[in-house]
């Protein structure tokens, strides 16, 4: 057997199954695993995948998933998908809202931390990959320049226009980090500029549904008209995403962790701390809008330009120790149920 293929069956595809792991332990890891995954979904620069990695239920997820896509119905997968799918939405209903607004109001504080957490998935990425080849270095190289590219060409506001094609994009990009290890679906949906149209939505629904007034369905029918096309694209890159994972993990196991490596650090590249929100001015377009004096009052700042700033000593100071602290925090997590579960898929 070549090194590649030994790997490709140490990697997460193989066997996948976590049959070993009882089924309790299981459970207590998916709740884990997906109340860290809504938490990934919404931060840009974090990884679900890497988070699932570390709570220990990445393979038993992809093996759920890809056994549920090909009709295999197995009550131990149906389970470890209902418990991560039901705390991860949970997580993502209750701190949408919250992480949203210091997103947009302390951008460069979290977004510092932001970093910081997505290097932290280096190691586990890297874990599945060694021994390095030039297939893995190869893979890396694409990937991480697919990504310098992606934000040079990103929106530079945080809430850009949104069409049902867009959003269900935008449904398939959040797809892909819940099954792909370094790639963040936060940060993917702030490149098409609908991170907080997006999160803002799901405020909304959280609101008609727990709001002190009681059930607001014109509030409720608003946000579905977003977060509706995001679901169906989320169900289907799920679906895809995770078959497609296991076909090239399988035959090329080298190149795509090597792609999981540059998705990593090219996402650090689009994620500079020191930028801010620009107020606009009359004149300025704004969603397909030119601002005028009467309507410059109205723009929320989630739709405001961003702009680059020179850092001062204690702002470099405190993003450093915001990166530290970060990753910190990911190779923490990735101490939970990580080994044992990586010698149970060996």
């Amino acid at each position: 057997m070549s090194s590649d293929s030994a790997r490709a069956q140490s990697s997460p595809s193989a066997p996948l199954g976590s049959a070993d792991t009882p089924m309790p332990l299981l459970a207590i890891r998916s709740a884990i695993g997906g109340i860290l995954m809504g938490l990934a979904n919404l931060v840009p620069g974090i990884s679900g995948g890497t988070m699932l990695l570390a709570a220990g239920v990445y393979p038993a997820f992809i093996s759920a998933i890809a056994d549920l896509s090909t009709l295999k119905i197995r009550a131990r997968g149906l389970i470890t998908i209902g418990v991560i799918a039901g705390s991860a939405g949970l997580a993502i209903l209750l701190l949408a809202g919250t992480l949203k607004d210091l997103v947009v109001t302390q951008r460069w504080l979290m977004y510092s931390a932001f970093i910081g957490l997505t290097l932290g998935g280096v190691p586990l990425v890297w874990k599945l990959a060694r021994p390095a080849s030039p297939a893995l270095y190869g893979g890396a190289i694409v990937a991480f320049g697919l990504m310098v590219l992606m934000q040079l060409g990103g929106d530079t506001r945080g809430g850009g226009e949104h069409s049902l094609f867009l959003l269900g994009m935008s449904g398939l990009a959040g797809a892909s980090a819940m099954i792909l290890p370094g790639v963040s679906g936060g940060y993917l949906l702030l490149l098409l500029g609908q991170y907080e149209n997006i999160l803002g939505a799901i405020d909304q629904i959280k609101e008609a549904l727990l709001g002190d007034a009681g059930l607001n369905l014109a509030l409720l029918e608003e946000a579905a008209w977003v977060v509706v096309p995001v679901g169906i694209g989320v169900v289907v890159g799920v679906v895809g995403v995770s078959n497609l994972l296991k076909w090239l993990l399988e035959r090329y196991a080298k190149a795509t962790l090597g792609a999981l490596l540059g998705l990593l650090f090219g996402a650090v590249v689009g994620l500079w701390p020191f930028q801010m929100p620009v107020e606009p001015k009359v004149g300025d377009v704004i969603k397909g809008q030119v601002v005028a004096a009467e309507t410059i009052a109205e723009i929320e700042q989630d739709d405001w330009e961003l702009a680059r700033f020179e850092p001062t000593g204690s702002q470099v100071a405190t993003s450093l120790a915001l990166i530290l602290g970060g990753l910190i925090v990911t190779l923490g997590i990735a101490r939970i149920g990580g080994d044992s579960e990586s010698e149970d898929a060996a």
